[in-house]
């Protein structure tokens, strides 16, 4: 099922990880006069950031928890938003409405990321819920087509970009990464479990090495959703901790899908990369 902006009326439960995205979430749903409550995720969730909001706390693995919680309140819209460590199945504490469902659980944890939320998912929908994504309930939270910085990227940048785009669509299938880091056509390292912070402090780290040649102030991160991704779960995210991580890593900009992609203040994203002389772009899908 596939909800619209316009669509999105009742109360909305928001199944919160770490960081700063579930609650801008909430406050982008309160603006447009829309309650949202918070199932928080226990050992993730920010407690002094939760207690703003009408919330709940859950451990993972209470699926039946949190169902029975989604209900009370009158949610049939949810969405999952905000980090979390993907758990071994040995570390999930099961309740009895998890347990009725472990053989769909069990099949959801055989795969990437992607697969595994989008699984999940499937389960609250099985139970009558519906899954919606950012572009959902928050889509002025999503990065623009076009830049947003004053500097933009030159012929080299462009191709690199286009470089980077390639190689995002042949790994997709294999739900690896959403990023990738080329400089002068050379493709120097893509997103694993570490996320894009580890990915852009390895560049670094290689420059520092001088296991990379080129000089800084060239060369491109280009994130993107997977090929095939429900773009309902784990969207590509950036925030002005990227732009930090892109200058410390000697690159040139970041180019990044515009409508599929998290721009978590975006503000600070224009004023650090300014300041630093980096362009940042929003790619068409």
């Amino acid at each position: 099922m596939n909800a619209a902006a316009s669509d999105i009326s009742s109360t909305v439960g928001i199944i919160a990880g770490g960081g700063a995205m579930p609650f801008a979430v909430a406050d982008s749903l309160r603006a447009r006069g829309i309650a949202p409550v918070l199932l928080a995720l226990r050992g993730a969730c920010d407690p002094a950031r939760a207690e703003n909001f009408s919330h709940h706390w859950i451990s993972l693995g209470q699926l039946g928890r949190a169902k029975k919680l989604l209900r009370s309140e009158g949610c049939r819209d949810v969405i999952f938003i905000g980090s979390l460590q993907r758990p071994a199945l040995s570390e999930i504490r099961l309740d009895w409405g998890t347990v009725r469902v472990m053989g769909l659980v069990m099949a959801a944890f055989r795969g990437g990321d992607d697969h595994l939320l989008s699984g999940i998912g499937r389960i609250f929908e099985q139970d009558g819920f519906r899954m919606v994504g950012i572009r959902d309930v928050a889509p002025d939270l999503l990065m623009p087509a076009g830049g947003i910085a004053r500097a933009a990227p030159d012929d080299a940048a462009a191709a690199d970009i286009a470089r980077g785009r390639e190689v995002l669509g042949a790994l997709g299938p294999f739900d690896i990464g959403q990023a990738v880091v080329v400089i002068d056509g050379h493709v120097v390292a893509v997103e694993d479990i570490e996320g894009t912070d580890g990915l852009l402090a390895r560049v670094a780290h290689l420059r520092e090495a001088g296991r990379i040649r080129a000089r800084a102030g060239r060369g491109v991160l280009v994130k993107a959703p997977k090929s095939g991704q429900d773009l309902r779960f784990d969207l590509p995210t950036v925030g002005p901790k990227t732009i930090e991580g892109v200058v410390k890593a000697g690159l040139a900009g970041m180019a990044v899908v515009a409508g599929s992609t998290i721009a978590a203040d975006a503000q600070g994203m224009i004023v650090a990369a300014d300041k630093a002389g980096l362009f940042i772009q929003g790619l068409s899908a």
